[in-house]
C-alpha cells in the first residue's frame, strides 16, 4: 500500500470553517460556513472542495487535525449537559463564593458571572484530606452510595467530581468514581485531580465542572465526526489540537474536552510563531481576526507566551476576574469579540458600540443576503471598499452592498444624524480601536513593549484591518503570510504532539528537598512521554520543565523556565538566581529577605517539529500589474482615495507597491493605507512597512 502523505487541518470558527489539504510541497484550502445544528458537515463538504482541488481522494488522506470553537461556545452559550459537582462537605459554595475579589473596585453594582451550576446540582459527602493529603476524614461510601440513587432520579448525564486536597491524594476522588460507574454505568464522569491537579479548589473545581458540563456534547460530536468521516471514505487517524499549542488523539480530547477550549486560537499562534522562526523574528504581535472573534498573542523568541489559567466569557472587558476561569495549559492570549460578524448597535450614550454579540453564520452580517438586518463590522469593510462583492470567499458568497447600507443607515445613521460612509467609518474605528486597547492592556500586563514589535495578522478579517491597527499602536511592520485566510487550520499542521503534566506539591526553598524534585520530574516526564507516545509511536520526544514560583506571602505565581540539566542538577541556589532575572524582567525588581517557594511543577513532552526553512532575502522591485482600481476609505486621512486593486498571486519576490491599495485573494484581502507599503517576500509573505522607512 503507498505512503499516504495528504495532511487535512479543519478549523471550525463561528462564521467559517476552514479546510486546508497539503500533501508534498502543494497546499489547497476553502472556507464554508458553520453548519452549527451538525458542525461536521460543513467540515464533509469543505474536505471534498479542497481533495477535489488537489485530486486527492479522501481515502488518500493519512492524517486529519481538528480544531474547534464547540467547547468555548458551548461555555458561553450555557447550553451543556445537566451537570452535578459532588464535593467535599462544608465546600459546596465555593464556586459561587469564587475568590471573593472585586475586579472593578468601585463598581458599586457589580455583577459577578452566575457559576455553571446551580446551588441545587452541587451536592457533598462526608470526608476530608489535608494539604499533605493525609486523611482527616474517611471517605463514607454509604453516603455516595446514597447519593447515587439522588442523581439517577435527578436524570443528570454527567458528574464532576472535586474533593479538598485531591491534587495532593486523589484515592477518594477515585473511589467515588469507581462507585458512581458502577452504579450507573451510562453517566459521563470527571475528576479534579485528573483534569486539573493543581491547588486553589475554586479554579481546579470550575475547570473540572466545565469538563464535565461540555464532556457528552463534544464526545458525541466527536463520535459524529470519526463515523461520518469514516462512512466518507476516510480511514485515518483523526486528532485534536489542544489549548497548550499541541495535539492529543480523538480519544484523550473525548475524555477531556475541556483542554480544547481554546484550540482554534492556539493553532493561529503556532501558525504565527512558525511564521517567526521563518523570518528570525524574536518580538511578534500574533494579530487573529475570524468571523467571530480577535485573538492577540505575544510571541517572543519564536514561542507563544503560555499560561496555567484563562478565562471564558468574561463580563467586562479586558477585566481579570470577570470571567470563568479555567485552569489548563493554555497559549496566553487575549480574545474579544470583535470579528467580521460583530454586531453594531448605538448605546444609551448615543456611542456605536461593536460586539462581542455576532451575526455568525445563520444569518451572518446583512451584507451575506441570509436574513440579518443589522450591521456588522462585514458591512463596514464592504461600504467602505475593502471588500470586492464578486469575489468574497473567492466568488462562493456574493455580497449585497446596498444591504449594507440600509442596516448601516437603520441603525447607525438614522440616530447618530451620520452619512452611509461615515457610519461605515465610526463602526471600523471603533472595532479598530478596542482591539487596539486590547492589545496595549495585554502587552502593559506582560511587562512588554510593542515599539520594536513585528505584527503577523491572519484568519479572514486580519489583514483587512492589520495596518490599521499598526497606525494606532505604533508598530511599524506587519508581514501577511500566505494562507492568512485560514492561518489556524494551517497552524494545526506545524503543531507537534504534545502533552503537559503538572503537579502542585508546595516547597519553599529553604526546605528544598533534591531528592524528591528529581522524583517528581521523572515521574512527571514518564506521564507526559507516554501520553505523547500514545499519539505518535515513532517520533523523536523533547521534554520542557518549568516551575512556578513566587514570593511567601503573595497570591500568585510567576513561570521560570528550566532547562533539563536545571531539573535534574535539582539546585535550589540555580532556581533563586532564574526566579529573580524573570521576576525583575517582569516588575522592574526583586524583593531583597523573602522567603521564595514553589507552589507548581511541570514537564511538557512534544514532539520535534520539523525543521523551519528560512525565508531568503529579495531586493525590491517594480509593482506588479494592477486588476483595476477601487474607491477605499482611507481612515488615517479621513476621507475616500482611489486605490489601485492587485492580486496576491501576481506578485513575485522584491515586487512592492504604495498604499492606498488593495490586495485580493481568495480567502482574505490585504488592505494598504496611504501610510504603508507592501513587498512581496521569498516565503509569499506580504511584507507591510512604513511607507520611506
Amino acid at each position: 500500500m503507498a505512503q499516504r502523505t495528504a495532511r487535512l487541518g479543519v478549523d471550525i470558527g463561528g462564521t467559517f470553517t476552514d479546510v486546508v489539504l497539503e500533501t508534498g510541497d502543494r497546499r489547497f484550502s476553502t472556507k464554508v460556513l458553520t453548519t452549527y445544528a451538525a458542525p461536521e458537515d460543513a467540515i464533509v463538504e469543505g474536505t471534498h472542495q479542497v481533495c477535489a482541488k488537489a485530486s486527492v481522494a479522501l481515502s488518500e488522506v493519512g492524517q486529519i487535525i481538528h480544531g474547534t470553537t464547540l467547547a468555548t461556545n458551548a461555555l458561553i452559550e450555557r447550553r451543556g449537559a445537566k451537570t452535578a459537582l459532588i464535593t467535599t462537605q462544608g465546600f459546596r459554595d465555593v464556586i459561587e463564593m469564587r475568590t471573593e475579589s472585586r475586579f472593578e473596585q468601585y463598581d458599586l453594582n457589580l455583577a459577578l458571572p452566575e457559576p455553571l451550576l446551580p446551588r441545587n446540582r452541587r451536592y457533598t459527602v462526608p470526608e476530608r484530606m489535608d494539604a499533605q493529603g493525609n486523611v482527616l476524614i474517611p471517605l463514607d461510601e454509604s453516603q455516595v452510595e446514597a447519593l447515587c440513587d439522588n442523581l439517577a432520579g435527578a436524570g443528570y448525564e454527567s458528574v464532576a467530581v472535586g474533593l479538598l486536597h485531591s491534587y495532593v491524594n486523589d484515592a477518594h476522588e477515585r473511589r467515588i468514581r469507581d462507585i458512581l460507574a458502577a452504579r450507573m454505568p451510562n453517566l459521563m464522569i470527571s475528576i479534579s485531580s485528573e483534569v486539573s491537579p493543581q491547588m486553589r479548589e475554586y479554579e481546579r473545581f470550575n475547570t473540572t465542572i466545565a469538563n464535565a458540563y461540555i464532556k457528552p456534547l463534544m464526545k458525541s460530536y466527536l463520535g459524529r465526526l470519526g463515523a461520518r468521516l469514516h462512512a466518507e471514505g476516510a480511514d485515518c487517524p483523526i486528532f485534536l489540537m489542544h489549548s497548550g499549542g499541541g495535539i492529543i488523539s480523538i480519544e484523550s480530547a473525548a475524555e477531556f474536552p475541556v483542554r480544547l477550549v481554546e484550540s482554534g486560537p492556539a493553532g493561529g499562534a503556532v501558525f504565527a510563531a512558525d511564521i517567526a522562526a521563518r523570518h528570525g523574528l524574536d518580538k511578534v504581535l500574533s494579530f487573529d481576526m475570524g468571523g467571530t472573534t480577535a485573538k492577540i498573542c505575544l510571541i517572543r523568541n519564536q514561542t507563544p507566551k503560555t499560561a496555567r489559567v484563562f478565562e471564558v466569557a468574561r463580563t467586562y472587558r479586558f477585566k481579570k476576574g470577570s470571567g470563568m476561569p479555567i485552569s489548563i495549559p493554555v497559549i496566553d492570549m487575549v480574545e474579544i469579540g470583535a470579528g467580521g460578524g460583530s454586531l453594531a448597535h448605538v448605546d444609551a450614550m448615543n456611542q456605536i458600540r461593536v460586539g462581542p454579540e455576532s451575526a455568525g453564520s445563520e444569518p451572518g452580517p446583512a451584507c451575506y443576503g441570509r436574513g440579518g438586518l443589522r450591521p456588522a463590522v462585514t458591512d463596514a469593510d464592504l461600504i467602505l471598499g475593502k471588500l470586492d462583492p464578486d469575489n468574497f470567499a473567492a466568488g462562493s458568497i456574493p455580497l449585497h452592498p446596498e444591504r449594507s447600507a440600509r442596516a448601516l443607515d437603520a441603525e447607525l445613521g438614522e440616530r447618530l444624524d451620520m452619512g452611509t460612509v461615515e457610519a461605515a467609518w465610526g463602526l471600523a474605528e471603533v472595532v479598530d480601536e478596542n482591539m487596539a486597547n486590547a492589545a496595549r492592556v495585554h502587552v502593559v500586563e506582560n511587562g512588554e513593549d510593542l515599539g520594536d514589535y513585528t505584527m503577523i495578522a491572519f484568519g479572514g478579517a486580519a489583514p483587512l484591518h492589520a495596518a490599521r491597527l499598526c497606525e494606532k499602536l505604533g508598530v511599524a511592520r506587519c508581514l501577511v503570510p500566505p494562507g492568512a485566510g485560514v492561518g489556524s487550520a494551517i497552524g494545526f499542521l506545524r503543531a507537534p504532539f504534545s502533552f503537559e503534566a503538572n503537579r502542585s506539591v508546595f516547597m519553599r526553598l529553604s526546605a528544598f528537598d533534591p531528592d524528591a524534585v528529581r522524583a517528581l520530574f521523572a515521574e512527571m516526564a514518564v506521564e507526559a512521554t507516554r501520553f505523547v507516545r500514545s499519539c505518535d509511536a515513532q517520533a523523536a520526544i523533547s521534554t520542557d520543565y518549568k516551575v512556578y514560583m513566587r514570593y511567601s506571602g503573595q497570591g500568585w505565581e510567576i513561570p521560570v523556565p528550566l532547562t533539563p540539566d536545571d531539573a535534574r542538577a535539582a539546585d535550589p541556589a540555580r532556581l533563586l538566581a532564574l526566579f529573580e532575572r524573570d521576576y525583575a524582567n517582569l516588575f522592574g525588581r526583586t524583593v531583597d529577605g523573602m522567603e521564595v517557594e514553589i507552589t507548581v511543577w511541570s514537564v511538557n513532552a512534544t514532539t520535534t517539529p520539523a525543521a523551519t526553512q528560512p525565508a531568503s532575502p529579495v531586493m525590491p522591485g517594480i509593482a506588479p500589474q494592477a486588476r483595476g482600481s477601487r474607491t477605499l476609505f482611507d481612515a488615517g486621512l479621513g476621507y475616500q482615495a482611489d486605490a489601485k486593486a492587485y492580486d496576491r498571486k501576481d506578485f513575485a519576490p522584491g515586487q512592492t507597491v504604495d498604499g492606498p491599495a488593495v490586495i485580493a485573494e481568495d480567502e482574505t484581502t490585504i488592505v494598504l493605507p496611504a501610510s504603508r507599503s507592501a513587498m512581496a517576500l521569498s516565503d509569499g509573505c506580504i511584507d507591510i512597512t512604513l511607507k520611506g522607512a
